[in-house]
């Protein structure tokens, strides 16, 4: 197990990555029927430049698929992203639980209308806190107002400094242990479904929700037998181990607010903290084969899938959000639905269209910096 904490590059480090930076390589991989994706690259070559250490982006259309790479995937040897590489995916996590769920109600094991209570009684209790008045649809699409664990401040400091992390990364925390957390502090408003307020606490719920309603003694298990293995996603997992499979890069963090200062190697940490908000990890590749087998109704009958599409504004102007999944409109009007993730060392992006027809999904290896956003513009809006 590698415990690495970088604090400075070294010199002859330093001016690799500077002449990187000021050319950075990009790999592709050829396809057919695809575009050319000129824009796309140019927008990977620009989130290099503006400080990512790699990125790995895959677009699928139609029956054919282009994967490219730009620049490093470890800082210490030089070695390169990789079109295969696995990376945590973060809250792309939901998208995979909030689809459980809603087979499950197509089953008809539970309801969206039933109440947190329910399924978890006295779970969901203290400073303002109800689980009677609170019902699985919003968990889903975070009008619940229940307060996101990742904002509580112990936690922060725990788990988000530089001393913190690497004393804390290991953990053994449970989902009860966040939920805890939650219910410590106030609700992000008081009157359930009457506003949004994105909560990680309402996936670890839903999660907690799925186990229940099934009878399994771990969500994981749901999302291995219902998604990863009818689409055959073989680099997908809900991982416990704190290592990456291989292929897979390094992930690197400021774990700070700002792009300054020492940058640390943060790849390996206990997934499980993260639980249905966050644990899992996967590929490009198999995240545009999800995203887009679930648009088509691959995964979900009609009517569940027309519930995960009915959106509430969010917390930006250009995103709506659904059960699990967001609208997004892009620059030139078109309309993309997926969802992105960050967590230490990696920032995940994976759209598609409302066919399913057309699907991107990009990693950097990096939290500090570069624009995800960028490139879908330039895949979607550009001239790929």
């Amino acid at each position: 197990m590698r415990k690495h904490l970088r604090t400075t590059l070294t010199a002859a480090t330093a001016v690799a990555l500077t002449a990187a930076l000021a050319a950075p390589a990009l790999a592709a991989t050829p396809a057919k029927g695809t575009g050319d994706h000129d824009a796309t690259r140019q927008a990977v070559r620009a989130a290099v430049a503006d400080g990512v250490p790699g990125v790995t982006v895959t677009v699928r259309r139609g029956h054919g698929t282009w994967a490219a790479t730009a620049d490093v995937g470890d800082l210490d040897t030089g070695k390169p992203r990789s079109t295969a590489d696995h990376y945590r995916v973060a809250s792309i996590t939901k998208t995979f639980v909030a689809t459980v769920v809603l087979q499950l109600e197509a089953e008809g094991k539970l309801s969206l209308d039933d109440t947190v209570e329910k399924w978890l009684p006295g779970v969901v209790r203290g400073n303002g806190h109800d689980g009677r008045r609170i019902t699985l649809r919003q968990l889903l699409n975070h009008s619940s107002g229940i307060f996101d664990y990742l904002r509580d401040s112990g936690f922060q400091q725990k788990y988000m400094t530089p001393d913190g992390f690497m004393k804390h990364r290991f953990d053994q925390a449970s989902p009860e242990d966040a939920i805890a957390i939650a219910m410590a502090n106030k609700p992000h408003f008081k009157k359930p479904g009457t506003s949004f307020a994105y909560s990680n606490t309402n996936y670890v719920l839903a999660a907690r929700v799925i186990e229940k309603a099934t009878g399994s003694d771990d969500y994981a298990d749901e999302i291995e037998r219902r998604i990863i293995a009818p689409l055959k996603l073989s680099s997908t997992s809900v991982p416990t181990r704190v290592t990456l499979p291989r292929p897979s890069s390094r992930a690197y963090s400021k774990l700070a607010k700002t792009a300054t200062g020492p940058t640390y190697d943060v790849t390996e940490l206990n997934p499980r903290l993260a639980y249905g908000s966050g644990q899992m990890v996967s590929s490009s590749a198999d995240l545009t084969r999800f995203y887009s087998a679930l648009l088509r109704g691959k995964l979900l009958r009609p009517e569940q899938l027309k519930e995960m599409k009915t959106t509430i504004p969010s917390s930006r102007d250009t995103s709506r959000y659904g059960l699990g999944l967001v609208d997004r409109k892009l620059e030139c009007g078109v309309h993309v639905w997926g969802h992105d993730g960050g967590i230490f060392g990696s920032n995940s992006d994976v759209v598609t269209t409302e066919d399913g027809r057309h699907s991107l999904a990009v990693n950097f290896n990096g939290d500090w910096s570069g624009s995800t956003d960028a490139i879908i513009e330039a895949e979607f809006c550009g001239d790929g």
